[in-house]
């Protein structure tokens, strides 16, 4: 019965002190960015270890080695949880954003990327990559609506 009490002690400190730890990194405008891994391109290549910068050149994925990633005109298509196979690489108790960025035009090539983070990140990557707004389906009318 003790063995209980102190493992459950051990929990509440380990919970207590990575929130606490969160806290401090939000309070101080994170200025490191936000962990994550990325799949770039979206659903292709490996998992690799990064951070999502914001800034007023934009969002960019700094990958721990390698070129940047700029995100013009970055949009969240879809959230998910890990698959199986992907908990492996990656914290299955993540969140993968799939993401589309670039216009085509201009110059700016289009792409997509998935960006796991932690929960508690989540948040804070969608405050810096907006979801997109669904486009309504012509198909799909709804005889209700009369507009």
């Amino acid at each position: 019965m003790i063995e209980f009490l102190v493992g459950a002690a051990a929990a509440v400190g380990v919970g207590w002190l990575v929130r606490r730890k969160q806290r401090q990194r939000l309070a101080a405008g994170s200025p490191d960015g936000i962990p994550c891994m990325a799949r770039h391109p979206a659903g292709a290549g490996r998992w690799r270890m990064g951070r999502v910068f914001t800034g007023p050149g934009g969002v960019r994925w700094v990958p721990r080695r390698g070129e940047p990633v700029p995100l013009p005109g970055g949009r969240a298509t879809g959230l998910r949880a890990p698959s199986v196979k992907e908990g492996i690489s990656i914290n299955p108790g993540s969140r993968i954003v799939a993401c589309t960025y670039g216009t085509g035009g201009a110059g700016a090539a289009a792409g997509s990327i998935e960006i796991a983070v932690m929960p508690l990140d989540l948040r804070e990557l969608l405050e810096a990559v907006p979801q997109a707004v669904p486009q309504a389906d012509p198909a799909r009318h709804d005889p209700k609506d009369l507009s």
